[in-house]
């Protein structure tokens, strides 16, 4: 497992060296509720959305006092968007009254917002206030399950738990992006690309 992490690392630090999020923000707010829109959707739908989203309600004051119907209408496009209005709303109203407006810069307040669990107070953590994390996607799930990183992890918490122990921490943050870039273009869910892949030789998968 060690040289499988080494190898991983090496690998990426030479052909992935500036991995980050494809979601569009400029401030830890936008970033919050781009996570929160990307749940079972892609980054390049949210990034359409937040678009005009933040040109008409581009803080938490705005949010908060902006109706679930409102918030709905520039969301509607996404999945799941009568919820994601619903906690968008609650989390924009708590923002105002219990922390001044601002996203709490540590993961245990991120996670008593109402729509953020406990992947999304990760990424928001690692990517806005470079907490080491590592959260676990879908695209993380697959592809550390698939390389030999995770082994029989039976949901995203395990798959954390024993990535957080195999990664220096700091490399936590890359290693997060480095796993869904890999999953999104290369490992892909249905047909992985192994003709195009850089690390077959450290595969379990390849190797089956």
């Amino acid at each position: 497992m060690k040289e499988r992490v080494k190898q991983f690392i090496t690998y990426f630090s030479k052909n992935m060296p500036e991995a980050k999020t494809e979601l569009d923000y400029s401030n830890a707010f936008e970033l919050t509720v781009a996570v929160i829109l990307s749940a079972q959707c892609t980054d390049k739908r949210v990034n359409i959305i937040t678009k005009k989203l933040f040109k008409e309600i581009p803080t938490a004051e705005v949010m908060a006092v902006s109706s679930v119907d409102v918030i709905f209408d520039f969301i509607k496009s996404c999945t799941y968007p009568r919820n994601k209005a619903k906690h968008l709303s609650a989390m924009a109203r708590m923002l105002m009254k219990d922390f001044e407006g601002k996203i709490p810069a540590n993961l245990e307040d991120l996670q008593k917002l109402p729509g953020v669990g406990r992947k999304t107070a990760n990424v928001v953590g690692s990517v806005y206030f470079d907490i080491p994390a590592m959260p676990v996607d879908t695209h993380v799930f697959r592809v550390s399950e698939r390389i030999g990183l995770t082994t029989n992890a039976k949901n995203p918490l395990q798959a954390e738990l024993q990535l957080l122990k195999i990664f220096p921490k700091n490399k936590l943050n890359i290693a997060h992006h480095w796993l869904i870039l890999h999953g999104r273009y290369i490992c892909k869910a249905r047909k992985p690309d192994c003709i195009n892949c850089g690390i077959t030789k450290i595969c379990k998968y390849f190797s089956k």
